[in-house]
């Protein structure tokens, strides 16, 4: 695994990107890096990191939702994070990605 930490650190550097009220999904991320099979480790890499310039809470799963990767706090500060910066949910907790999915300028 000793990709691990350089895929953590290019996908935190996305994240970075992401501005206020808009997400990216983990695959997206993965597809950017070059490993579009690994959206699980993007996941990882959003779960783990510490940096607080990170804004972690703006990566979600492609179904628009938030992962709950087995733990109870986290996700409801996700969205609570989302919320705050104008993000909608559905009422089945889903996010718009028609309205709110973004992908840098040098992809797009």
């Amino acid at each position: 695994m000793s990709d691990a930490p350089s895929l953590y650190t290019a996908a935190w550097a996305i994240a970075r990107t992401i501005p206020p009220g808009r997400v990216m999904t983990y695959g997206q991320i993965a597809t950017l890096l070059g490993t579009p099979r690994a959206a699980r480790a993007v996941g990882y890499a959003m779960f783990f990191c510490k940096d607080e310039s990170v804004p972690w809470q703006r990566v979600i799963n492609a179904k628009g939702e938030i992962s709950l990767g087995g733990h109870v706090d986290r996700p409801i500060l996700q969205k609570e994070l989302l919320l705050a910066e104008g993000v909608v949910f559905d009422a089945a907790g889903r996010i718009d990605l028609k309205t709110h999915l973004w992908w840098p300028e040098f992809v797009a």
